[in-house]
Parts: C-alpha cells; sequence; structure tokens
C-alpha cells in the first residue's frame, strides 16, 4: 500500500500548467534509450523534480539492451523501474496481459487534452480499449538527401516514390569514400528494432511476408532472398565500410558530420538533422519518400517511443505527475524553448505540429505528419497476411524471432554468411518458434 500523501498546490510558471506538491517526496526509477529527444527530456526533468520534490533515477540505456532489460523486468514483475520508455510493439501486448498499468484516467484531464494526440498514435498505444502509454514522439520513416551532393551528381530530386532499384543507383553515383562520403548508411546493426526495422520495410516493398494466412513462417521465400540480397549488395557498393555495426544513432552521427549522402530512416531524426546547433549539413538537407519496389505497401514504418508505468511499480501516483508533465502541450513548448522549436519532439500532437513557432522553424514538419499518418499497419504487405504491424509483427514471439533474423542479416552483410544461409536459418527458428508457440503444428 503507498503511504498517504499531504498534496499542495503549486503553480510552475515556466510550464503554465499546475502540478502536485507533495510534502512526501519520493524516488522513482525510469528506463530509458539513449535517443536525442530522451536526452533532452533528462536535461529538463529537474525542473518537475524541483517542483514536485521527487527524485528521478535514469537508467540510460542502447535500445537493443533496454528491450532485453524491460522485457525481463516487466515479465518478472521484478519492480526494478516505475516507468519504462517503450513503443508501438511491446504497449498493447504488455497492456493486455495485464502487465501495464492503464492510463484511461488522461482522456477526462482537460489540461491534458488527449484528444490532442493524433488518433493513429493513441490507437497505437491501446490494447482492448484501454491506453497503456503516452508518447513522446512518434515516427515513419522516409529518405533523407543531401541537396548539394545531388546537385553536383546531377541527379533530379524525386517528386513521386521512387523504386529501391532507382535509389541504388543513385546511391552509386553519390558514393564517393575517396572524400569520406557514402552514397547511403542504412542500419546494420542486428536487432528487431535496429536493422530489421528498416530490412523490413525493404522485405515489404519486395512483396515478402513475415507469415503466410496460416501462420507458418516465409522467410525463405524468393520475395525476401531478393530483398536481403538487394540490402547487401546496397551497403556492400554504396556503405560505409562495417555497417554491420551501425544502428539508428550511429547512422544518424554520420549523416550530421556529413558522411552520407543518402539515409532512409526516422522522420523523428529531422529536427536533429535539420538543426544547426546539431548538424554541419543543416542546411543542405531535405527528404522524399522512402522508396517502393514491386509494392508501395509497407514501405515506411510506424513506431511510437512512450512512457508507460508498470503494473509492478509501487508509485503509481507520483509515475502519472511526471508522464502528465513530460508528454504535455507546455513540455513541448518548453523545448522548443529550450532547444529550438526544430527539435521538437515529432509526431504526437496536432496543436504542436499546427504550431506557428514549430512551423517557421520546421518547414518540412507537415511533411512528416502526413507521412506518419499515410502509415496503414493494418495492411502493410502485399499479399494477404493474419497479422498487423509495419516493420514487426504484433505477436509475443516476434521479438525472439526477429532478434534471431536481424543476426543472420547482419552476418550475411559482414561477409560471414551468405544470404541463402541468412535465410534458411531464419526460416528454421522461426518455424521451431511458431510450432513451440501452438500457431502451426
Amino acid at each position: 500500500m503507498q503511504p498517504k500523501k499531504t498534496i499542495t498546490t503549486a503553480l510552475i510558471a515556466a510550464f503554465g500548467f499546475v502540478t502536485a506538491q507533495s510534502a512526501y517526496a519520493e524516488d522513482i526509477t525510469i528506463a530509458t534509450v539513449n535517443n536525442a529527444d530522451m536526452i533532452t527530456m533528462q536535461e529538463l526533468a529537474p525542473e518537475w523534480e524541483k517542483a514536485t520534490g521527487n527524485k528521478i533515477e535514469w537508467v540510460v540505456l542502447e535500445e537493443n539492451i533496454l528491450r532485453q532489460r524491460t522485457t525481463t523486468d516487466i515479465a518478472t514483475g521484478s519492480g526494478s523501474f516505475d516507468i519504462m520508455f517503450i513503443g508501438a510493439y511491446e504497449t498493447p501486448i504488455w497492456g493486455a496481459k495485464g502487465w501495464l498499468t492503464p492510463l484511461d484516467d488522461f482522456a477526462d484531464d482537460k489540461d491534458y487534452d488527449l484528444e490532442d494526440v493524433f488518433p493513429l498514435v493513441r490507437n497505437g498505444l491501446s490494447a482492448n480499449g484501454s491506453l497503456y502509454a503516452l508518447p513522446l514522439y512518434s515516427e515513419t520513416s522516409f529518405t533523407f538527401y543531401r541537396t548539394d551532393l545531388f546537385e553536383k551528381a546531377g541527379i533530379e530530386v524525386p517528386t513521386e516514390q521512387i523504386t529501391y532499384t532507382e535509389f541504388a543507383e543513385m546511391a552509386a553515383k553519390l558514393h564517393d569514400p575517396e572524400n569520406g562520403v557514402y552514397g547511403t548508411c542504412q542500419r546494420g546493426k542486428a536487432g528487431w528494432g535496429e536493422n530489421m526495422a528498416f530490412v523490413g520495410t525493404v522485405a515489404n516493398a519486395f512483396g515478402a511476408k513475415w507469415f503466410d494466412m496460416d501462420w507458418k513462417p516465409q522467410l525463405d521465400s524468393p520475395e525476401w532472398n531478393a530483398a536481403i540480397t538487394y540490402y547487401v549488395d546496397l551497403m556492400k557498393k554504396s556503405g560505409p565500410p562495417g555497417s554491420s555495426a551501425n544502428g539508428h544513432n550511429e547512422n544518424r552521427a554520420l549523416f550530421k558530420d556529413g558522411k552520407c549522402a543518402t539515409w532512409v530512416d526516422a522522420t523523428s531524426a529531422a529536427g536533429d538533422v535539420r538543426n544547426p546547433e546539431t548538424s554541419s549539413v543543416a542546411d543542405k538537407t531535405e527528404f522524399f519518400k522512402a522508396p517502393k519496389q514491386v509494392t508501395d505497401k509497407g514501405t515506411g514504418w510506424f513506431w511510437s517511443w512512450a512512457l508507460a508505468i508498470p503494473k509492478s511499480s509501487q508509485k503509481v501516483d507520483t509515475a502519472k505527475d511526471f508522464l502528465k508533465w513530460a508528454t504535455s502541450k507546455e513540455y513541448f513548448a518548453k523545448v522548443g524553448e529550450a532547444k529550438g522549436w526544430v527539435a521538437v519532439p515529432s509526431g504526437t500532437r496536432k496543436s504542436v505540429e499546427e504550431d506557428a513557432r514549430r512551423l517557421e522553424a520546421a518547414p518540412f514538419a507537415k511533411t512528416v505528419v502526413d507521412a506518419i499518418l499515410s502509415v496503414d499497419p493494418a495492411d502493410s504487405t502485399r499479399d494477404e497476411t493474419p497479422y498487423t504491424g509495419v516493420q514487426f509483427v504484433a505477436i509475443p514471439e516476434f521479438q525472439g524471432i526477429g532478434n534471431y533474423v536481424g543476426q543472420q542479416v547482419a552476418a550475411a552483410l559482414a561477409g560471414t554468411s551468405s544470404v541463402e544461409d541468412a535465410l534458411e536459418k531464419s526460416q528454421a527458428f522461426a518455424t521451431r518458434t511458431m510450432e513451440k508457440a501452438g500457431y502451426i503444428k
């Protein structure tokens, strides 16, 4: 049972809303990924601590490690964390299992204004009609490109969605390793949320699917072979050395440092890349759609990084107070004041994306929102499938399957395995997993 608290209210002028300051301060532990928006939150969080008297212990982890730690903690109910940064894959699954604290009371909070959050995002963080996480930012994927390098190479900027074949031709023309510029930088680090986020959308574009309508794995299909062969060839011909070790953060750093001519990745990185305070190519970067191939379905992923409260937390009231602070309209405005409106977390709140300050600082903001809202996780493959999800399959078993396949694809990229061997092993692993879970006999 939580101790009773004596509550007084204090107005935080900097944020323009009222929060509760407790005479009984609590320490809460937050597990977070080491992405730029979360680092900004850590920098601003002392204002919440000062206003409430509570303290935060941050556990900052690389994406793959964060997923391992939070999955173990939530499944065992060990209660190491009071708040977790999780996403659109984990939230509905863990919520349905009863592992997360429902957040439906936020719908009744007029100050918070949950209706301001895009419905696609709210739905992606819900299960069985209940909300289980509050979003910091949401994203799809699109193509970052260097305007100066396109002009120098005489490449016409696409006005319509191009194919991956055409994209590879562009990357080859732009590849100039002698001058420290690579034609393209794509995720290679193994992980269902790392290399497989990009590879999964490439597979969709080539007409591949994870499972057929009977839940039989399809990783040994010609479509998967064509997609992975393309990916490996693209990176060997036009990518940086050591690509199999590069994930989102590594490629973001390379692109901001002027080392990449193109990069297909998260729309949420646009603000950082276009911020002159953090990027050397801020004035030389624009965007176009992620490529297609035999289909345009599922060529841009959907993801939200969001804050959730494990059912095992004994500090739910304090955790909810932080969630309200960290995902409110006022918080986004504070980021704009502190870091510039180009750096405000994107793709979550309608009012933020329509704010004149945001539109002036980030003229690409509407493009990002339109791209996110165009994604349909229920229709992301050329052929019919039994699952939802774009770059992931929304079943608990996918985490293990996606990680294993990611390891095999990374091995093919590194040259320690052939594409055929990688997919043969992936098919066998996925089949065993699905048989054990009872999907197939």
